[in-house]
């Protein structure tokens, strides 16, 4: 048998004030989640950071191997170069060797000046990686007091969640599937949670927006699912208002003045 309207909103009233206690529940911690998640972040952050100053330094090492293989082949070149002016037959010939000679000597000097810049650039990758370790510890002890402190208040309220999850699940399966996808939709954009109110003194009790009086009468039949018009919040039930009649103020009588 499908239930009825008034019994479904019922029902979504129940699983909402579920999602409250849940909710104070989340709020003792705080902002310590989100803290330790930030933290988490940083530190992810850093680790990258110094696998990449390693790569960059690994390939300025490499180009260092490269640059002395580079030396290795040009001093190789000047000694073939020296061999073979002893053997020149005119002075065209000497100068162009010469020439080849010097232009190797250079590139020689190019190449010691990439490998002093290359080592410099070594410290200094070096440096930034201890730096960034050095700020990494700081973070991490952070991130350690953080999630002790974290952990001590999960582990306080750990049962009351455990309880409150387990009605939540309950709750949930007496709600048909398109309703309570709406209601976590409603819920999980609202500020406060809330995505079934009531309405009160006249106006929502979610945004506060006045509710007509013929809506709201619509609401106290129970009919059909009504929900806000400027929030999207399902209104399960008017609140009446206690109207408390100031007690009325007794004249008192004048007493008679004495003869004299």
């Amino acid at each position: 048998m499908e239930a009825t309207v008034a019994q479904k909103l019922e029902a979504l009233s129940k699983l909402q004030s579920i999602d409250s206690q849940l909710n104070e529940l989340k709020k003792v911690r705080g902002a310590l989640p989100e803290e330790v998640m930030d933290l988490e972040d940083e530190l992810a952050g850093y680790q990258t950071r110094i696998q990449k100053y390693n790569d960059e330094a690994a390939d300025l090492e490499l180009n260092i191997a490269n640059n002395k293989t580079a030396i290795k082949d040009a001093e190789k070149l000047i000694a073939k170069y020296e061999e073979q002016q002893m053997n020149v037959r005119n002075n065209r010939e000497y100068d162009a060797i010469t020439k080849e000679v010097e232009l190797q000597q250079l590139e020689i000097q190019i190449l010691e000046k990439r490998i002093k810049e290359a080592f410099e650039k070594i410290e200094g990758k070096k440096a930034e990686i201890d730096e960034t370790k050095g700020v990494m510890d700081e973070r991490q002890k952070d991130l350690e007091s953080k999630k002790g402190e974290l952990d001590q208040l999960v582990a306080e309220s750990e049962d009351d969640e455990k309880k409150l999850l387990k009605s939540r699940n309950t709750a949930s399966k007496g709600i048909e599937e398109r309703l309570f996808k709406s209601y976590d939709k409603v819920r999980n954009n609202a500020r406060n949670g809330l995505a079934v109110v009531d309405v009160k003194r006249g106006a929502c009790g979610g945004c506060f927006n006045v509710v007509p009086p013929q809506r709201q009468a619509d609401i106290r039949e129970k009919k059909k699912i009504i929900v806000c018009e400027h929030c999207g919040r399902i209104l399960a039930d008017v609140e009446e208002e206690v109207v408390v009649e100031a007690p009325k103020k007794t004249r008192r009588k004048a007493t008679p003045k004495a003869k004299a």
